[in-house]
């Protein structure tokens, strides 16, 4: 079986304080840095979503556009844009919201919402400098 991968970028807005309660404020500094500030910090993050599978004859797709582009509005997009990780995100509760943690809370939930193990690949990137990429 031949697998064909098709990719959806979407963009949006959040802010976070990476901080960790049981640390104290000097830990956090230490470990965090700047990004440990008590008012948190923003990014324009990049969302990139890649399934892939078998083009269907009567369709010519792998998935249609429109539908990824819808599910990972509802599921992602919608719960973080203009929102604050750390208190305003319900999956992002109890967890350091870290590019890398935030990216695995992503996956987890478009496996999900995808089914029928079609996510191939996520990429988001904080900045045009760090990014996290996870592949099945």
């Amino acid at each position: 079986m031949v697998r064909t991968a098709i990719t959806r970028r979407m963009t949006f807005s959040s802010g976070h304080r990476l901080y960790n309660p049981g640390f104290s404020d000097e830990k956090n500094r230490e470990v965090f840095g700047d990004c440990s500030n008590p008012n948190g910090h923003g990014h324009n993050y990049v969302l990139e979503v890649t399934v892939s599978g078998s083009v269907a004859e009567d369709s010519g797709m792998v998935i249609n556009l429109k539908d990824l582009k819808r599910i990972v509005a509802r599921e992602i997009i919608d719960k973080v844009d203009h929102r604050n990780l750390n208190v305003d995100v319900d999956f992002m509760k109890d967890l350091i919201p870290t590019t890398e943690n935030f990216a695995q809370k992503i996956w987890e939930i478009l496996d999900r919402s995808l089914g029928k193990g079609l996510l191939d690949r996520i990429v988001l990137y904080e900045s045009e400098n760090n990014w996290v990429e996870i592949r099945r």
